[in-house]
């Protein structure tokens, strides 16, 4: 019994190392706001595809988004990109609660229902919200990987909070500023 218990802590420990997480932040702290057309969104997006090809060639196989609108989104289309080519990835939605995009706009809430459902794997984190969810959310993806991708500002927020996280649990972060211009 003690080898199985070894073997599937191995087994966990090596998931980790070939999984990587994204933070980043949603449309309000953009500088375009949801206007994904904007010169400076398609330059974020850009660094995302190349950090995320990046990773994939460091030997990462499993990528865990958190879902939110904005960067999250942009990660994992980027990542079912990728699968597209590279059929060994897998793609693991984090979702806080089941009524996250409630309140999104109708388009963002079809965008959510289509990239969740093109997610080989949906990891539902809390069974109802509360204001602690996005939280445990967070940390279980960064709990479950070994690399974090982080498009960041450096303002306080839900991105700083996963980022500090991240560093304490000892992952590598790969860190791509939000452009200001083009």
């Amino acid at each position: 019994m003690a080898g199985a218990a070894g073997e599937k802590g191995e087994d966990d420990l090596r998931a980790r190392q070939e999984s990587c997480c994204f933070t980043g932040h949603r449309p309000g702290k953009l500088p375009w706001r949801y206007d994904e057309a904007d010169p400076r969104c398609l330059a974020l997006k850009r660094s995302i595809a190349d950090a995320v090809e990046t990773a994939y060639e460091q030997g990462y196989r499993h990528f865990l988004c958190g879902m939110a609108q904005g960067c999250d989104l942009y990660f994992c289309e980027c990542v079912l990109s990728l699968r597209q080519r590279c059929p060994d990835v897998t793609v693991e939605a984090a979702i806080p609660c089941p009524t996250q995009a409630d309140t999104w706009p109708a388009g963002e809430r079809r965008r959510y229902a289509h990239l969740v459902g093109e997610c080989d794997l949906q990891t539902m984190v809390s069974q109802s919200y509360s204001p602690s969810c996005m939280q445990r959310r967070d940390r279980y993806m960064v709990d479950h990987a070994s690399l974090l991708i982080a498009a960041f500002d450096g303002t306080a927020g839900g991105t700083r909070y996963t980022i500090q996280y991240a560093m304490q649990r000892g992952l590598a972060v790969v860190d791509i500023p939000i452009p200001a211009e083009v």
